[in-house]
């Protein structure tokens, strides 16, 4: 960050076209992009012959951006006499350069810069406003010039209409809230529909006007003329829209005789309730929403988004308008479908024969038009919009480059576009997203076409809008998707389903999942009862596209790549359909943009699956590290052959040591003392010592204080009469367990004095927390005194040795760990069932063995120098002390030296080659 301001103080007020472009452009790249060698990237003074030759100032290939630099004093608004006599302003001189190259070189950007001012053009929107950064706030979004070194870098201009969108949703809400108060009966159904309507029309109305669909302000100044009786001239104005010219009554006021026949059912129902317009709500739309805004920059993507959360009450009342980020819809589309159709089109585009690329070309945009792209859970239509607008702007830019050879002016009937929002489908269980939905694609289409027509002459109005029926209000799991679309070639499945744990699904949505996962006999698989709901569209997708070559792609919570769900989920998916993973995204957090700042980060894996059986196909894998090629990603999204770990009750490795859980209290803390309640229970009743002994939960053993427990196991009924206070807990107990709706626990009221699971240990013993942060390289994990008691959570091994610990304590232990356990919200749940019975222990020899136990012993030494010191503290990876840091790297490359692995062996791969031991020793049992 100190490189950015000192850069920004460096050129601040100063520049000169001829002396400093190179040394201001070398180090923008350096220091504040981090570019390590920007000569490397970066072509100064690139030769183009025009009528003659000229020099582009500033121009990076890899990005296709083109820069026009000049001095710091300089106008960039302003037109300049050219050497050819010519007046062009920077940017149309730019635009020159750029039409003059190859196809293959012209300009994805376009940059004219003062040293002080960027003004950046998009040449996929040649139309729209430029997005603007000043030299004096780089130090706050330097990221907006990203795109310069990155193709898949911030485009600055999403985040203009991101802002747009997000104030577009600021204004309905704000419309919505007026109007509101005017229902006679607002909570009433009926009329929370008919608001809702009422505002989707607003806004394609304003969208309208404001993007060429109607008239510049024609829907602004008809309401103007009429607001005396606004409520009844809109009621006409949407009964006009609904109707075809030669159908409407000729005697019609001019001005309503004006609008265009709209069609596609947004003004179909005449029968919406519409209370009085006076007063505030005309004030909202004629003044704030008309004359104060312009609807034409708004992101389609985003505002469906944003409309639904601030019309849909049960999105408005659960924090705030929220969003999925563009950036988050593309790493899903990107990968599915639109990385290989833009590479395709770049290798169109540098066949060196005109008249074969041309044919290349129409061949190519006919077979965009042939593509299918299905959201089974598709909410607003964020992701449908997303990809329909991605596609229009490869299509433009296929337009733009046969434009050169064919004339698109020369018929009047029919249009070069060839994409339609009718290749898109969708299923929506809440009827006001399936409006949503529909109205983003109208809106995304009419921006679309405009665009078309600002690079390409062509005849032909986007109005009347085509019926489009193709998003249809269901319940995706209780439906046939084949009755939406058939699995046929070219169609793509994608989206985002709802993320619910099995814990806080409604009667109804686990309903859902047992009747979606069942086998072929019409059963339910065993482990269905506690899978996520998102699971059911991943089974759904995967029946559908058996035996085809069609292609799907969810976002999901990261619990469905974890613990017990990974082989409850995906095992009959991949045995039963043949279902493997194409692409996939390891655990991120997904920002859903939201009002709510303070809203808990969801973390998500986003999996590309298809049933293609096709030999030699490389995967990728996007990891933190960047993307991976892969021969196979299995079901636990990292490299290796598919393979599902199971729970199993014994360890799968013969000499492993035995783990089991600890003691189960179901006592409802009557049987748990503090150390404060210890004290008083003993003051009260002295007796009542002999029964007390010490006992922690994990998060007691990650804390270094224990607790306490009365411990009644053969206690003389006697002793407990004698102290009250113990009684008066046992009592408790029995009151407890009796009041359970479980019966086993009832019946364990008749055993009051006792825990509900008994766990007690002979010897000491190894204890490892059940909950342990995410944030920690090691779960901590040690011996205790077999005078205290473990409680349920804790997991613990009798009688193991210190080279049980050095393993159980590795990186390599931790690593299969991360990728099989199940997880409490983001923090580590270690199971014996799961992780412990699973692992793959090493065969040392003995001095692999003795330099475990040394380096184990090494680990206990360096915690006791810090006595006083919680584990919490100890195992932080800011605090962690040096020696106690210096003696888990010893150990841990001693446990690698023991598989025969490399001390700098990534975790990833220690990762597959556990697996591929696990896949063996399964293969010879």
């Amino acid at each position: 960050m100190n490189n950015v301001k000192n850069f920004v103080q460096r050129w601040q007020g100063r520049g000169n076209e001829k002396s400093d472009t190179q040394s201001f452009w070398n180090q923008l790249l350096r220091d504040v992009l981090n570019v390590d060698y920007p000569d490397e990237l970066i072509n100064f003074e690139k030769s183009v012959t025009i009528e003659h030759v000229g020099f582009i100032d500033v121009y990076i290939p890899s990005t296709r951006t083109l820069i026009e630099q000049k001095s710091f004093d300089i106008n960039l608004d302003k037109a300049f006499t050219q050497s050819d006599g010519s007046l062009l302003t920077p940017y149309q001189q730019a635009k020159r350069y750029s039409d003059w190259l190859p196809d293959s070189e012209r300009a994805r950007w376009i940059i004219v810069c003062n040293f002080q001012k960027f003004i950046i053009y998009d040449m996929e929107r040649p139309k729209a406003p430029p997005a603007v950064l000043l030299l004096d706030e780089l130090s706050r979004d330097y990221n907006k010039l990203s795109f310069i070194i990155d193709p898949k870098g911030v485009n600055p201009h999403d985040v203009r209409e991101e802002e747009l969108s997000v104030k577009a949703g600021q204004l309905v809400g704000k419309l919505r809230d007026s109007l509101l108060e005017r229902y006679i009966n607002p909570e009433n159904k009926s009329s929370a529909e008919s608001l809702n309507i009422f505002c989707v029309r607003i806004v394609f109305l304003l969208y309208a006007e404001d993007s060429g669909l109607f008239a510049k302000s024609q829907f602004h100044d008809y309401l103007k003329s009429r607001e005396l009786t606004a409520r009844d001239s809109l009621r006409k104005l949407f009964s006009v829209l609904n109707q075809k010219e030669n159908e409407r009554d000729p005697y019609l006021e001019s001005d309503l005789k004006a609008f265009k026949h709209v069609n596609g059912g947004l003004f179909a129902d005449d029968n919406i309730e519409l209370p009085q317009l006076d007063g505030e709500p005309l004030r909202i739309i004629l003044h704030d929403m008309s004359e104060g805004f312009d609807w034409s920059g708004i992101s389609p993507t985003i505002f469906g988004a944003v409309f639904e959360s601030t019309l849909n009450p049960e999105t408005r009342h659960s924090g705030g308008m929220h969003y999925t980020s563009v950036d988050n819809i593309h790493k899903v589309i990107d990968p599915l479908f639109l990385d290989e159709l833009n590479e395709e089109f770049n290798a169109i585009i540098n066949i060196s024969d005109s008249g074969k690329r041309t044919k290349e070309l129409q061949s190519f945009q006919k077979k965009l038009s042939s593509l299918t792209f299905f959201d089974p859970a598709c909410g607003s239509g964020n992701f449908l919009t997303e990809s329909y607008l991605s596609l229009r702007r490869l299509e433009n830019r296929i337009l733009s480059l046969l434009s050169k050879q064919i004339s698109f002016a020369d018929s009047k009937d029919l249009t070069p576009i060839q994409i339609s929002i009718s290749q898109f489908y969708g299923i929506e269980i809440n009827d006001f997203a399936v409006s949503v939905a529909r109205t983003a694609l109208w809106i995304a289409e009419a921006q679309m076409w405009n665009e078309t027509k600002n690079l390409i002459h062509f005849y032909g109005d986007l109005l009347p809008l085509k019926s489009y029926n193709n998003i249809i209000e269901a319940n995706a799991l209780r439906i046939d998707w084949r009755t939406v679309i058939d699995s046929r070639e070219n169609l793509y499945i994608m989206g985002n389903p709802p993320f619910l744990g099995y814990s806080i699904q409604s009667h109804e949505q686990k309903n859902d999942i047992l009747s979606v996962f069942v086998d072929e006999s019409g059963k339910t698989y065993r482990a269905s009862g506690k899978i996520d709901y998102v699971a059911g569209w991943y089974f759904k997708a995967a029946e559908f596209i058996r035996n085809t070559r069609v292609k799907a792609a969810f976002v999901s919570t990261n619990s469905i790549t974890q613990g017990e769900q990974v082989s409850a989920i995906f095992k009959p998916l991949h045995e039963r359909f043949g279902i493997n993973i194409d692409f996939a995204y390891q655990s991120f957090i997904w920002d859903s943009e939201t009002e709510d700042k303070d809203k808990a980060h969801v973390h998500v894996v986003i999996i590309g699956f298809d049933a293609i059986k096709e030999s030699g196909r490389m995967r990728r894998l996007f990891t933190p590290e960047g993307v991976k090629l892969v021969n196979n990603i299995n079901f636990y999204l990292v490299e290796g052959e598919n393979i599902f770990i199971e729970s199993r009750q014994n360890p799968v490795c013969k000499d492993a040591k035995f783990m089991r859980r600890g003691s189960q209290p179901t006592d409802k803390g009557n049987l748990i003392l503090t150390h404060d309640a210890m004290c008083g229970l003993v003051a009260a009743n002295p007796t009542a010592k002999k029964f007390i002994r010490p006992f922690m939960m994990g998060a007691d053993f990650i804390q270094r204080k224990p607790r306490y427990c009365l411990w009644l196991v053969n206690a003389n009924p006697d002793d407990i009469m004698r102290c009250p206070k113990v009684l008066e807990r046992v009592k408790r107990v029995r009151e407890f367990r009796l009041e359970s709706k479980k019966e086993a626990t009832k019946r364990k009221a008749e055993t009051p004095t006792l825990f509900d699971e008994i766990v007690e240990c002979s010897t000491n013993y190894i204890a490892i927390p059940v909950v342990s942060s995410e944030n920690r390289i090691y779960i901590p994990m040690g011996w205790l005194d077999n005078s205290v008691i473990p409680g349920n959570k804790l997991l613990i091994i009798p009688g193991a040795t210190l080279y049980d610990f050095g393993i159980l304590t590795s990186r390599v232990h931790m690593a299969w760990m991360r990728r099989v356990c199940g997880r409490l919200k983001s923090d580590y749940s270690y199971s014996n069932t799961i992780v412990y019975n699973n692992f793959i222990w090493p065969s040392p020899n003995e001095s692999q063995r003795a330099k475990i136990e040394s380096t184990a012993q090494k680990i206990l030494d360096a915690r006791k120098l810090y006595p006083d010191s919680s584990f919490a503290a100890l195992y932080n990876d800011l605090l962690m002390p040096a020696e106690l840091r210096k003696a888990h790297r010893e150990n841990d490359n001693a446990v690698c030296g023991a598989y025969g692995w490399p001390a700098d062996i990534t975790e990833s791969g220690i990762i597959s080659e556990l697996f591929a031991m696990y896949k063996a020793l399964k293969t010879i049992k």
